[in-house]
């Protein structure tokens, strides 16, 4: 177990780093084809594992650049003495040995913390400064510095009152905002020293007294890469600098990315999964899924060191004079995180990834990046019907799709936007301002005192309130889900109070995800109820700033209420209409998450299936009830079974909605004991797919893992198994068997011959409720994918007929035979199909209509007689065995059989007595 935090000047650091390292060299490993060969020292180590990755590389052609590790932190910083880092010492060697692998115009690197990459500050007290890495960075194998970069670029807070709002930041999506803290802000001009002091925003200045602050500057990449590095035992500058050359090699930005979640920016290297430790909501985050958050954070960085976009930031990347080259490499700027796994599978299909749900909040790009910047469409829009002259910086938030089906004006395409978003599009002098309802707080305070009288008499303000009834209790709206394969889909809200009625629909060309939508809608109707009234009053030309879509104070009786400004007449005096307005019905809301539908695969080929006939496994089955289990790769969600007695006029008789466990038997199986556990066969099976497992003994008596083998004559054996060993692939090795379960031992053959059918009794099995008249009867089935129509190539076509096993009588048990006088008297036990589980009861229920019996007496083959009775015995008399054997017998072959009203004789119970 590591504890780099143990290792400060450790003497044991070196012989631990050591041994994790390895001795094993380049020499140890060959190519035999495209396999890798290593024939070194036994050991798993970092080196082997290194260079077994460097060797593969090599088997498949080459690669471009090659990484040697990343954010080993606690191994760079682990000293064994007061300035020695074994483990840097140990990565230098390996960039060589991998460069020894790899050729020279393999580009070699290692990818740092963004806390880890410009040196070791212990903070222990002992003011040491050491450049620890230097030696890696100036290595000859070492092309560049590589660098996860997870910067915060922004120290916002929910709050009215923070510091860089009242430094003049509107947002935290403003680009010029997170650009300066590229090289501003956390990590270059402050840092906290406790979380309290973050809490309260108290920022102490970064400074080192020695004009250098740059040493201690994380985000100071310029001055750490032009200057010459002076390590500082116990904080004195030596006079030597270390290795490091400047301006001697590029910077490589390994990892950059923030996660999708409000105030992502603050704090971009944490992330949300609760199922770790380190799972964590950036700092002063609500938690709320925000993907312009995600968008701008990137943007903002890609674009700030690039020196050719018009809005980079000047000199922050500037030219090497030794490589001519840019500070930071452009084309090194590595995104993360852009998944393998297509989307959407990933992330809706969460039974095959554990990792799906943390998607939404997490730092993927999947499924984001073709969303655009609502302030982009909206400019998109415009300039495509020719107007440009606009401002929609203010607009926020990411539209996932918009479909314009056809003609329209730039109004009629921008008016769902608005909606969705919540936004106005106001004309302000010669230009189209586009900003969001509440988002600016009041830009004036109005008093009666203020407004002006327009004729004699008249009120100053005229206010008009709509009736309960007038406004809507619930709002729905349509939209195109995002998480729903472009499916249309509805969102409702409604009022749970109120005497209204009434419901306001929209139906939206807005490609919107759900979470995103459910907090619209919750919006759009309590927008409705907040902007009930409706206030009319004249101001005077003084008031000329104040245009359409402004929010004003207006206060009357000492009461103050916010008013949104919809329209303004002007003759002289400025007429204004004004719609009521609460700002915090447009603050974003973490809606609940509705999991995405995830359609079922286009299944290839014709599904499996059997038609079982079993006896009542539980007993509370319908008689007559009939099963089927089905299978097919990949599983289509559903298969149908549909039935008719002719080849047309099919009817839907049941949905397999799981794959059954269904397979082959490898082994023959011969005649267990019935009624105890038969320890001694044991039998492989081969699965078509799924798996089995093992269950204790326990679990076995109370009914797990039972499963059906289909006999030679058709008939199923219901039998359980306790172990299940997994021999290979789909293979396993069943023993610890029940056998002859719920009365399937009649016509267990003395071996049944390999190759038998196999299916596990599970919740996959469908039942179909067979009409009684509807047994025995040839019907032709038609089976297939329950997404694709009857007639579709993908159905299988099948004429059987289900006998209702669950009628069959069990047959009776414990057959004994008594003389009296010559009288041979036969008893035996009944059993029952139903109820017959109870420990409690004296007798088990009767299973059928009444309780009868007939008793076959057997001379070879050939029945003598038959015997009837309604009790669980008879007697053979005397006279009886003298007219059919000439006289007594000292042994007789008999077969007992109780009888049932719909089935007749149930299975036999065969006995010598």
């Amino acid at each position: 177990m590591w504890r780099p935090a143990s290792w400060t000047r450790c003497a044991a650091a070196a012989a631990q780093v050591a041994s994790f390292v390895g001795t094993c060299s380049p020499d140890d490993f060959s190519l035999s084809g495209e396999e890798v060969i290593y024939s070194g020292p036994t050991e798993w180590t970092l080196r082997r594992q290194v260079l077994h990755y460097a060797w593969l590389a090599k088997a498949a052609g080459g690669v471009d650049a090659f990484v040697i590790g990343s954010e080993l932190k606690g191994l760079t910083q682990a000293r064994d003495g007061a300035a020695s880092y074994p483990f840097v010492a140990a990565l230098v060697a390996l960039a060589a040995d991998v460069r020894s692998v790899l050729g020279p115009t393999v580009k070699v690197t290692y990818a740092a913390d963004w806390s880890e990459y410009f040196g070791h500050q212990p903070q222990d007290g002992s003011g040491d400064v050491f450049f620890n890495l230097d030696p890696l960075w100036s290595s000859p194998d070492i092309d560049a510095i590589g660098i996860d970069l997870y910067w915060p670029l922004a120290d916002w807070r929910s709050s009215g009152e923070h510091i860089d709002l009242l430094a003049g930041a509107r947002s935290i999506y403003e680009l010029d905002y997170l650009k300066s803290n590229i090289a501003g802000g956390e990590g270059y001009d402050f840092y906290y020293a406790s979380a309290a002091d973050r809490e309260q925003q108290l920022r102490t200045p970064i400074t080192d007294g020695q004009g250098k602050p740059w040493v201690f500057r994380f985000k100071d990449l310029k001055s750490w890469w032009l200057e010459q590095h002076f390590d500082r035992p116990g904080g004195s500058e030596q006079a030597t600098p270390t290795a490091w050359v400047p301006q001697g090699k590029p910077f490589w930005i390994m990892e950059v990315g923030c996660p999708a979640i409000d105030k992502g920016a603050n704090q971009p290297n944490v992330f949300v999964d609760p199922k770790s430790a380190e799972s964590a909501f950036p700092y002063f985050s609500d938690g709320r899924r925000d993907d312009l958050m995600q968008r701008r954070y990137l943007q903002a960085l890609i674009e700030g060191f690039n020196p050719d976009h018009p809005d980079g930031l000047a000199g922050a990347n500037p030219l090497s004079t030794i490589y001519g080259g840019r500070m930071v490499d452009l084309d090194r700027i590595h995104v993360y995180a852009w998944d393998a796994r297509p989307f959407p599978a990933f992330p809706n299909d969460t039974e095959s990834w554990g990792d799906g749900a943390n998607w939404r909040l997490g730092h993927w790009l999947n499924g984001r990046i073709a969303g655009v910047p609502l302030a982009d469409l909206v400019a998109r829009i415009l300039a495509e019907h020719g107007f440009t002259d606009l401002d929609a910086n203010l607009l926020e938030g990411v539209v996932p799709g918009y479909v314009i089906d056809r003609i329209m004006s730039a109004r009629e395409a921008l008016q769902p936007l608005e909606l969705s978003y919540f936004f106005d599009a106001i004309e302000s002098g010669s230009r189209i301002v586009f900003r969001h309802r509440g988002a600016a707080g009041p830009v004036a305070e109005l008093t009666e005192e203020g407004l002006v009288e327009r004729r004699n008499a008249a009120s100053l303000l005229t206010l008009v309130r709509a009736q309960e009834t007038e406004l809507p209790a619930s709002a729905k709206v349509l939209y195109v889900g995002a998480g729903n394969d472009y499916q249309q889909a509805v969102v409702e809200a409604r009022r749970l109070a109120g005497a209204s009625g009434r419901v306001a629909q929209a139906d939206l060309a807005v490609v919107l995800e759900a979470e995103e939508a459910a907090a619209m809608v919750e919006s759009w109707l309590f927008e409705a109820w907040s902007s009930r009234e409706r206030a009319s009053f004249t101001l005077p030309p003084s008031r000329l700033a104040l245009e359409p879509g402004d929010v004003v104070s207006l206060e009357r009786e000492g009461r103050s209420r916010l008013y949104r400004i919809t329209e303004v007449g002007e003759h002289g005096e400025r007429d204004i209409e004004a719609l009521s307005i609460d700002p915090a019905i447009y603050a974003p809301i973490r809606a609940s998450e509705r999991p995405p539908r995830l359609p079922g695969p286009l299944p290839a080929g014709q599904p499996l299936a059997e038609f079982l006939d079993l006896p009542l496994l539980r007993g509370d089955e319908p008689e007559h009830a009939a099963y089927v289990a089905a299978a097919q790769s990949p599983w289509p969600g559903a298969i149908a079974f549909y039935s008719s007695p002719e080849a047309a006029g099919y009817s839907l008789r049941a949905l397999a909605t799981a794959p059954a466990v269904m397979g082959t038997t490898l082994d023959p199986l011969p005649a267990g004991p019935a009624g105890r556990l038969d320890r001694a066969t044991r039998v492989r099976v081969l699965l078509d797919g799924g798996e089995l497992a093992s269950v204790t003994p326990l679990q076995l008596l109370a009914g797990a893992n039972a499963a059906a083998i289909r006999r030679g004559d058709g008939d199923w054996e219901v039998v359980q198994f306790e172990s299940a060993v997994l021999l290979a692939p789909l293979t396993y090795e069943l023993s610890g068997f029940l056998r002859g379960q719920a009365g399937s031992e009649a016509g267990m053959p003395a071996l049944l011959a390999a190759g038998a059918r196999f299916v596990l009794l599970n919740g996959a099995l469908a039942r179909i409720d067979l009409a009684a008249a509807e047994v025995g009867l040839p019907y032709t089935w038609r089976y297939g994918p329950a997404n694709r129509d009857l007639g579709d190539a993908g159905y299988v076509e099948r004429i059987h007929a289900f006998i209702g096993l669950g009628r069959r009588p069990l047959a009776p048990v414990h057959v004994r035979g008594t003389r009296s006088g010559g009288d041979l008297t036969l008893t035996w036990v009944r059993r029952t199909r139903v109820g017959g589980d109870s420990w409690d009861a004296a007798e088990v229920p009767l299973g059928e209509d009444a309780e009868r019996y007939e008793v076959d007496i057997l001379d070879g083959t050939t029945v003598k007689r038959t015997l009837a009775s309604a009790t669980p015995s008879v007697t053979y008399t005397a006279a009886q065995q003298t007219a059919d054997f000439g006289g007594p017998q000292a042994t007789l072959s008999v077969r007992i059989y109780q009888l049932g009203a719909a089935w007749g004789r149930g299975s036999v119970a065969a006995a010598m007595v």
